[in-house]
């Protein structure tokens, strides 16, 4: 890796507001595609991950716009944003009165990305960059997962994941607009928004973004 994940971030995005959360400002670029073959001569991987940290994708948009219309579910609370990416739904956590939040991602680019955008939101996110989902779940009250189902692996692990975390007292929202992997029959909808991603790879740009609940035990909403 020739350049710092945090040189690359600043080369290959600007900053500027997310669409219908203009409070906010994210390193974001325009493109995916040429993004993402610039992060694999960059990292001289053959088959690297998507630049998910670069944009405002259609759950965690949702999870912001959740959390700005019923503040009192982060207010004062330590909150966890998994697969984080961008930072987003942290900062956006932090925005709704959370009294800290931690951002967790595997990429190196995308934990550039969260110290970045924290920065240039004014406010602190803690970044964990390690596969939190080896783990027992952290010591929050919050549990953030937006954009967590568009791979079949990463679902598979993610869900039993957050069943845990649910079993140790800890609320979870999660943001998709339905992809192909979402448990649908494991959640309980709470809300849906028209929300404006950042990404050609959405099929449309307006986009209906829902927030979820895990079913309590038994099933029952």
């Amino acid at each position: 890796m020739a350049a710092s994940p945090r040189a690359f971030v600043l080369h290959h995005t600007r900053l500027r507001p997310v669409p219908g959360f203009e409070e906010i400002r994210l390193q974001l670029a325009d493109e995916v595609l040429p993004l993402w073959r610039a992060v694999e001569l960059e990292t001289n991987d053959p088959d690297p991950a998507l630049p998910y940290w670069a944009f405002a994708w259609a759950g965690g948009l949702a999870i912001c716009r959740y959390l700005r219309d019923h503040g009192e579910i982060a207010a004062g609370r330590r909150v966890f944003d998994i697969a984080s990416g961008s930072g987003l739904c942290a900062i956006a956590a932090l925005h709704a009165g959370a009294a800290e939040a931690t951002g967790a991602d595997i990429d190196a680019f995308a934990a550039a990305a969260i110290e970045l955008n924290a920065r240039a939101n004014g406010c602190r996110v803690t970044v964990v960059r390690r596969d939190v989902l080896e783990e027992e779940s952290p010591d929050v009250d919050l549990i953030l997962a937006g954009d967590c189902w568009y791979d079949a692996g990463l679902a598979e692990r993610v869900l039993p994941w957050l069943l845990r975390a649910r079993g140790r007292g800890i609320d979870v929202l999660v943001g998709d607009p339905g992809r192909r992997y979402l448990p649908i029959d494991e959640l309980v909808e709470l809300a849906s928004y028209e929300v404006r991603t950042t990404t050609e790879l959405e099929d449309l740009e307006i986009k209906q973004g829902r927030v979820y609940a895990l079913k309590p035990p038994g099933g029952n909403p």
